[in-house]
């Protein structure tokens, strides 16, 4: 029987969760079934043309009765209705997947993971560049020991589509619904990939030093009125790591010339690894002996998800790693598995994010602790 799915939100992710829904029956034939069962808005006209283009049966404007009629719930919508829908599906039994960051604050990230801790189905939290074939290789040979004992850390993620200090005022530039700006939106991603790379070798984050700023602010509503800006347009930290490693992460929406540039460099005692999303099928590796970077293209059947797609170099692309994602959650639900990244991983993101936030309030470097803010 066809896992019935129920999708809160229908503009962004909404789209690409859909989109991966849809795919996975002709890709990933080894993927339970899946109906795309209910979605879920408040503007029931929106809401029943975005449902007939998705491909869902049906419309929900209440969230409750939508989680009581299915299999799995998706979290999808903005960071302030990520918690309350979330908890709720958990304390009913209902598998979970929620967008990042899990929660705009860091009180509301522990209470949904603690609803997760208290179930045994799965709550995973929506890091889909995990899910890159890039950078599941990476992993791999970090994990092998291929590029010795990590001694740096760099993350950066740029954007510039707030440059223009006419762009319009959205629900992502108010701390209430967002919680942070370029921080939360873009680095959590980075913290996130961080953690998933180098967390079984170098270990977790123990202290940060963080810097915000915000450029613009107040923004035009696009009725004639202005809006404060709340959150930060920018973000700058150094971390040191368990075993000594130190670390560097920014992100920003004022990257003039970038759209979507997500690099992530890990540095060893051994070897060296270098990704960028804006090529995204690609590592550059120096490992041992080599006198320079070789670019590896991850696109051969042997590596991670590439079988199911095409012939080897036949890239695959950005709307794959929803694909992908879905295709680990979705097999975890069906198998009463576990799935990574859950609200945990989350959690620990969110952790770190708190810590940033602190740092920049204080001036100075902070231990990462563990409760809430």
């Amino acid at each position: 029987m066809a896992l019935s799915v129920g999708v809160l939100g229908y503009r962004f992710m909404g789209k690409a969760h859909a989109n991966a829904l849809a795919r996975l029956p002709m890709f990933f034939p080894d993927a339970p079934e899946v109906s795309r069962d209910v979605l879920v808005g408040r503007d029931e006209e929106a809401l029943a043309e975005a449902a007939d283009r998705l491909g869902f049966e049906r419309t929900e404007t209440d969230w409750e009765a939508a989680i009581e009629a299915v299999d799995v719930f998706y979290n999808l919508g903005p960071n302030h209705v990520h918690a309350e829908p979330s908890i709720a599906a958990l304390e009913a039994d209902v598998p979970t997947f929620c967008e990042k960051p899990l929660a705009p604050t860091l009180d509301e990230a522990e209470r949904m993971a603690a609803a997760a801790e208290s179930t045994d189905v799965p709550a995973g939290c929506a890091f889909n560049y995990r899910f890159v074939p890039a950078i599941q290789y990476a992993k791999g040979l970090i994990e092998a020991g291929e590029i010795g004992e990590i001694r740096h850390v760099r993350g950066r993620y740029l954007q510039d589509w707030l440059v223009d200090p006419e762009a319009e005022w959205s629900w992502r530039n108010d701390s209430e619904l967002a919680g942070s700006g370029a921080l939360g939106d873009l680095g959590s991603h980075t913290i996130d990939l961080a953690r998933f790379l180098v967390g079984d070798t170098a270990g977790e984050i123990e202290r940060l030093s963080g810097h915000l700023e915000t450029f613009v602010e107040e923004r035009p509503t696009g009725d004639g009125e202005t809006r404060p800006v709340t959150v930060d347009d920018a973000y700058t930290a150094q971390a040191r790591f368990e075993n000594g490693a130190v670390g560097s992460f920014e992100a920003t929406r004022f990257a003039t010339g970038h759209k979507n540039d997500h690099t992530v460099e890990i540095h060893g005692s051994e070897g060296s690894l270098k990704f960028s999303l804006e090529r995204l099928n690609e590592l550059e590796v120096l490992t041992g002996d080599d006198r320079g970077y070789q670019t590896v293209l991850v696109t051969d059947e042997s590596d991670p998800y590439v079988d199911h797609w095409w012939p080897p170099g036949h890239v695959v692309g950005w709307e794959h790693t929803f694909v992908h994602e879905n295709y680990e959650f979705l097999s975890a639900v069906a198998e009463g598995g576990e799935f990574s990244p859950s609200f945990a991983d989350g959690l620990a993101a969110q952790r770190v994010m708190d810590t940033i936030e602190r740092s920049d309030a204080r001036g100075e470097w902070v231990a990462l602790r563990e409760g809430s803010s």
